[in-house]
């Protein structure tokens, strides 16, 4: 009964973590109206939560051995949860900024150190079953969040969607305050390696800015992009070199001379492309473009993920029987690719089912991705480089995530215009087709009220709308087409790995 509990709190944790990192993104329209800030202010709400992350993920195996596995995380939890309820106290827009910062950082442990509680409540035997259950929570948060943001901006008022965290925060600290305790092998931490955390700090911080609002202002336009660039290039380039020079490293970078985990770095970073871009693009597809509410997306997705569930567990079954993770990889990525394709096809008359079945595809795929990756990464290190490993890939996943978004928001655009301009010049006064059709636009508004003068050019206004929308639904089917693209280019990787033979499967280990 105590293993039940401590499992269903400490995955709770860490899907509530991965729903913050998205259930904003919706409700920002709201935060900008009612706090009285620009769009491009009000979206540094999601850049300081997604930074933080990044700067703590991968030093978090180092702050549990420091300072106590058990005080870290339930600190942690305490942090994220009184921060959450400041966010939602929040009365101007960088004071809510700050306190996603500061909830990025609690929440940073939510993740990794709940993936090791489950890991240590399995038997070594059933640990790719701990890998599928805490899977589920990697693959539902992101992919629910929009929609519960949606859903609680849209009955109630923003600031729920941080209040809904301080229940759950409250329950997880008291739980674990009780039932949690120190990991059976202790982890020895040595002197902290302040210049290693500072150097990652900047570096990871000014390149996620970059990623995170380049679009926004236009790229290397904009001064403070380039300078952040810059700094993000030299602030990382010398992590690396005082990681490898320091004796006690913050991040012990030199496990990534395995080549297991090298390649399943690259390949989680392409993978968290594909999850966070994906769960990005179909709910502005579906809402923008096809007039979808929040609640009616939501059901889009539902399906998918309850197969998700179903993949995982599955993936950890054939694990168990000696599957080698690298010809589920393969499947994976390959489902994700056909969904990729199918969704890029989807055109503006499309309903509800022309979506379900690509979801399914790319719900499946993800999911018997996820597992494997994990256990692909360790398989060739040795126990104690175990943590150290796990949190780089997970953090490579995050990185993704954050590069994917900016890159498809770029593409987004660039395509945008292409398509219009294209579009734009098929479109001449001479065309028998044009005439009849603001003929048509003209008769309608005509018989509204309107005088021939305003039916003419509310008839060009709405071509001119017409125009725009299919723009931008050739553009959305370019982007989920790059998506497969990318997958379809890293696959080759997998040729690259190695798989020892042994008697029994790789433990996986998500995080740590």
């Amino acid at each position: 009964m105590r293993r039940t509990v401590l499992m269903i709190t400490v995955i709770a944790a860490a899907i509530m973590e991965l729903i913050d990192t998205s259930i904003v993104n919706v409700a920002l329209s709201y935060m900008s109206g009612n706090l009285g800030a620009t769009l491009e202010d009000t979206s540094w709400v999601i850049t300081a939560y997604a930074i933080a992350n990044v700067i703590v993920i991968p030093i978090t195996s180092f702050l549990a051995a420091k300072l106590g596995r058990k005080n870290y995380y339930i600190g942690s939890v305490i942090m994220f949860t009184f921060f959450s309820f400041l966010c939602g106290q929040a009365s101007n827009i960088w004071m809510l900024v700050a306190c996603r910062f500061f909830q990025g950082m609690g929440g940073g442990a939510l993740l990794s150190v709940s993936a090791s509680i489950v890991y240590e409540l399995f038997p070594r035997e059933k640990q790719n079953v701990a890998s599928a259950l805490f899977g589920v929570g990697i693959f539902v948060g992101p992919t629910i969040g929009p929609t519960l943001g949606g859903f609680i901006t849209e009955n109630f008022s923003w600031p729920w969607i941080f209040y809904i965290n301080v229940p759950i925060g409250i329950a997880v600290a008291l739980i674990c305050a009780k039932m949690l305790g120190e990991p059976a092998i202790k982890q020895q931490a040595g002197k902290i390696d302040w210049w290693g955390i500072l150097l990652l700090a900047v570096g990871v911080g000014a390149l996620q800015t970059v990623l995170e609002r380049g679009e926004t202002d236009d790229w290397f336009s904009a001064n403070y992009i380039v300078i952040l660039t810059v700094v993000a290039v030299l602030g990382l380039s010398l992590f690396v070199w005082w990681e490898l020079k320091v004796a006690g490293p913050v991040v012990n970078l030199r496990v990534l001379k395995s080549k297991n985990l090298s390649i399943a770095a690259v390949l989680t970073f392409v993978s968290g492309i594909g999850l966070f871009s994906s769960v990005f693009l179909t709910p502005v597809f579906a809402q923008r473009l096809l007039g979808f509410t929040p609640t009616q997306t939501g059901l889009l997705l539902l399906p998918g993920a309850l197969f998700a569930i179903a993949g995982l567990i599955m993936t950890a079954r054939l694990l168990q029987r000696g599957v080698p993770p690298v010809a589920m990889i393969t499947a994976g990525m390959l489902l994700f690719m056909l969904f990729a394709w199918k969704m890029s096809k989807i055109d503006l008359d499309a309903g509800s089912g022309d979506f379900y079945v690509p979801l399914i595809y790319r719900a499946i795929g993800i999911a018997i991705i996820t597992v494997p990756l994990s256990t692909l990464a360790i398989s060739g290190l040795p126990p104690k480089d175990i943590p150290q490993g796990t949190a780089l890939n997970n953090m490579m996943r995050q990185l993704g995530g954050s590069f994917g978004i900016a890159m498809v928001n770029t593409y987004l655009t660039r395509r945008n215009a292409v398509h219009r301009t294209d579009l734009v010049a098929h479109i001449t006064p001479g065309d028998p087709l044009v005439a009849n059709r603001i003929a048509g636009y003209s008769n309608y508004f005509v018989s509204k009220g309107a005088t021939g003068y305003e039916a003419q050019r509310q008839a060009v206004g709405l071509l001119d709308a017409v125009v725009s929308k299919q723009s931008n639904a050739l553009s959305f089917g370019d982007t989920y087409l790059l998506l497969g693209v990318i997958f379809m280019l890293s696959l080759p990787l997998l040729l690259l790995s190695s798989q020892k033979k042994t008697g029994k499967p790789v433990v996986a280990a998500l995080d740590h």
